[in-house]
């Protein structure tokens, strides 16, 4: 079997080419990586934590109007507009909780173990839509989402 190496992907470089330095990230963005689940890399098909994370360091030059620069902001805003958005999912998903341990309050603690599981999940479903909602993720186009959706690193094959 030969041997693979991970290397950078296109779209890695290009930011790397056209950025003009670093970019502070701000207080959702730095809860919503603390939030990321991590990623268990398989095929390298997703972001992870880290990747998402160099993705918004990053800072492009606002009057550079090259279509490659214009690529590395939208990707960069898809980025951000995920990374935000899973704040609004995991506090859905904890106040739904909390709302549901509450109303059962006159409850045995098995009565509330039962519901609690159903409500988070469901909790997730609803926070995730209304993270997009509020980020205006839902509105923005396919071609940008499938931009923030790109993989930072892939396989470089070998020849056989």
């Amino acid at each position: 079997m030969a041997a693979t190496l991970v290397v950078p992907s296109d779209i890695t470089i290009m930011e790397e080419k056209k950025s003009i330095g670093k970019r502070r990230l701000g207080l959702l963005e730095q809860t919503g990586l603390l939030f990321t689940a991590p990623m268990l890399h398989i095929h390298y098909s997703k972001m992870d934590r880290g990747d998402m994370r160099a993705v918004l360091a990053k800072k492009y030059d606002s009057e550079d109007t090259s279509a490659a620069c214009n690529i590395c902001t939208v990707r960069q805003e898809s980025v951000r507009k995920s990374v935000v958005a899973t704040n609004f999912m995991w506090g859905t998903a904890g106040s739904m909780t909390g709302l549901c341990w509450w109303s059962f309050r006159r409850y045995n603690y098995q009565s509330r173990l039962v519901a609690l599981p159903f409500v988070f999940y469901g909790g997730t479903c609803v926070g995730r839509a209304l993270g997009d909602v509020i980020t205006f993720r839902n509105a923005e186009f396919a071609r940008d989402r499938f931009l923030g959706t790109l993989p930072a690193k892939v396989f470089l094959a070998g020849s056989d």
